[in-house]
């Protein structure tokens, strides 16, 4: 591994033009059942400055609101002024590819209609009454004030992305695989009838659901991840506007950090996710089309959640919400021969489920016949990983001055 590292760092540290692409939750930060208790190292964030255009976030998470990064980062820092006044918040895109962010936290989210948005406000309170049927179904002697603590946890108001947690309730159940089934069946459910009433609102074509960890897809649906006696399975289940996926953020980082290098867009100024097409390979192309080879970055790729289970014909189900933007980067990599690199950092460290490679090499996270390869896996997490970017900040900084 020390070889691999040193390979690895050299490659990157030493090229004309380099991009980091980085999730946040599992990567930079521990997992944790209650994402009101995440923290950030205040080193990483001034370690992500010295990058300055080098760097960008891309998550399904938030920058604003109660639950957004940028509160975690004013806790960090322990002040509200300091960000902004520094350009010090976590630059790039957040909900999947819609909300983007300066370092000043300066928001846009192009392609998105009045419509949309104030549909989006209504749905904590449309899942809040079902919520509590299905508790009370689910535990029947649960009284009230239970059932508004887990409602306080599991149901995140993000404007662009509200969200169904489970694993307040997981708490519940403890082992009960088949008690986290029912729960994960419940609110998949719960969530396909919010969808149901957008359309009836004229909003067919304009949300989906976002499962985390998923199975990958089948005909424009992820696949939830239905808990086992060794695997948890999907925690959470998100309304995303239709478009917001990773892969299609890469696009639009992209489009950004070609702007501020060399003053074009190749995309357009204005090109954003709904803009984007659908498949990784129309995408590749699309970049051949309009990317000039000496425009394109190193991307260094870092994410946390990628699945790969066999099934019972020996054909493999697989995703993660950070697999698709991973796939593109290495894709990207070799079409344009950019020297790309994909890192994994082993998040099961944290308090939520995630198969470790410790333990079990990468069952469940992927396999030999798997198109995705790992340059680089952080086995003990987001600890070890931040060590070496800040490391590799540091270096990279004093390299271009």
């Amino acid at each position: 591994m020390k070889n691999i590292n040193l390979d690895f760092e050299e490659i990157i540290i030493n090229s004309k033009n380099i991009l980091f692409i980085q999730d946040i939750d599992g990567v930079c930060i521990p997992l944790v059942k209650d994402p009101m208790n995440r923290k950030l190292e205040s080193k990483f964030i001034f370690a992500v400055k010295n990058l300055e255009k080098e760097f960008y976030v891309l998550t399904c998470g938030e920058h604003e609101g109660p639950r957004g990064v940028n509160r975690i980062v004013e806790r960090s820092l322990r002040s509200i002024d300091q960000p902004k006044e520094k350009g010090l918040y976590l630059r790039g895109l957040a909900a999947c590819g819609v909300e983007y962010q300066d370092s000043n936290g300066n928001i846009s989210f192009e392609g998105v209609s009045k419509e949309e948005v104030d549909f989006l406000a209504k749905v904590p309170d449309l899942m809040r009454p079902s919520f509590e049927k299905i508790v009370k179904k689910i535990f029947p002697n649960i009284n009230q004030e239970e059932i508004n603590s887990h409602a306080s946890k599991s149901i995140c108001k993000t404007k662009f992305s509200p969200t169904i947690n489970f694993n307040s309730l997981f708490d519940l159940v403890k082992d009960d695989s088949e008690k986290r089934k029912i729960i994960q069946k419940s609110f998949e459910d719960m969530m396909n009838k919010i969808i149901y009433k957008a359309k009836t609102q004229g909003l067919k074509n304009s949300f989906f659901l976002h499962i985390s960890p998923n199975l990958g897809s089948k005909d424009g649906n992820e696949i939830i991840k239905l808990s086992t006696k060794n695997d948890i399975g999907s925690t959470d289940i998100q309304l995303l506007l239709k478009g917001a996926v990773k892969d299609s953020g890469v696009l639009f980082l992209l489009n950004k950090f070609i702007y501020d290098t060399t003053g074009k867009a190749p995309f357009g100024k204005n090109f954003n996710f709904r803009d984007s097409p659908k498949s990784i390979i129309e995408k590749v192309n699309f970049c051949k089309k309009y990317i000039k080879s000496k425009d394109m970055p190193t991307i260094i790729g870092i994410g946390d959640t990628v699945t790969s289970q066999k099934n019972s014909n020996n054909s493999y189900s697989r995703g993660g919400s950070d697999r698709s933007f991973l796939e593109f980067i290495q894709l990207l990599g070799k079409e344009f021969d950019s020297n790309n690199k994909i890192i994994f950092v082993d998040s099961s460290s944290g308090e939520v489920y995630r198969p470790s490679t410790k333990i079990s090499g990468l069952k469940g996270i992927s396999d030999e016949a798997d198109n995705l390869k790992f340059d680089i896996i952080f086995q003990n997490g987001p600890k070890e990983y931040l060590n070496w970017f800040i490391a590799f900040a540091k270096k990279r900084s004093k390299l271009k001055t």
